[in-house]
């Protein structure tokens, strides 16, 4: 292929990524001014993002693809952000911490992304909820694998240590929308709601110390 005709097929992707992005931002947008998922139409996210509807297509097969593709770019970014927090040499309650500040921030700077996935994990298109479980499952699965290369909680087995790590996924994405309500400028009410989310990861990080596997309780 000649440079010319590389980057002319570069130019097209490139045009065509910005499209999907534009798709993708018009059905958070839209939701932002208060619609849910299940009632946008392609017609009205077409018309936000600026491009005709046929056009929608070329990216999506329907509405619920859409939404697929709004629940993968919700986790993969947080997946990597928080995994780089766990492989730094932090003291144990100080990398609770610095994971939910790095948490903390992720939502404020994708506060709708987090509305979507609050609003579609207990309802909405049976395909999302689904997507959404598999995203959780993936977190858990991640988080159990560092924990494991980190020879912590090595008492537990791996689906007692997947099982761990699934109660703190939920438990972060339980408080997912009670941070992102949280008033502006009351610095002493976030400081209080880091420090009860600090303390229920901390609490359940302790139950794993002491957690016994059944094999082990009916062994001793």
């Amino acid at each position: 292929m000649s440079r010319r005709g590389e980057g002319s097929r570069l130019g097209r992707d490139a045009r065509k990524q910005r499209t999907r992005e534009a798709l993708m931002e018009a059905a958070l947008s839209l939701m932002g001014a208060g619609k849910g998922f299940t009632g946008l139409s392609l017609r009205e996210v077409t018309r936000e993002a600026g491009v005709v509807p046929t056009s929608f297509y070329r990216h999506f097969k329907d509405m619920d693809d859409l939404g697929l593709s709004l629940v993968e770019a919700s986790g993969i970014r947080l997946r990597r952000l928080l995994r780089e927090a766990r492989k730094q040499r932090v003291p144990g309650e100080d990398i609770i911490r610095h994971s939910v500040r790095i948490y903390r921030d992720y939502l404020e700077q994708n506060r709708l992304h987090f509305y979507f996935v609050a609003g579609e994990r207990g309802g909405g298109s049976p395909l999302i909820r689904a997507a959404i479980r598999a995203e959780v499952s993936h977190f858990s699965n991640e988080m159990a694998s560092d924990l494991r290369h980190l020879d912590l909680f090595p008492q537990l087995s791996s689906a007692s240590l997947r099982m761990i790590c699934a109660l703190v996924v939920t438990t972060m994405l339980n408080a997912a929308v009670d941070i992102l309500d949280l008033p502006k400028n009351q610095p002493q009410a976030e400081r209080e709601m880091m420090d009860h989310f600090v303390r229920q990861i901390r609490l359940i990080f302790i139950g794993a110390v002491h957690w016994r596997d059944a094999a082990d309780v009916v062994g001793g």
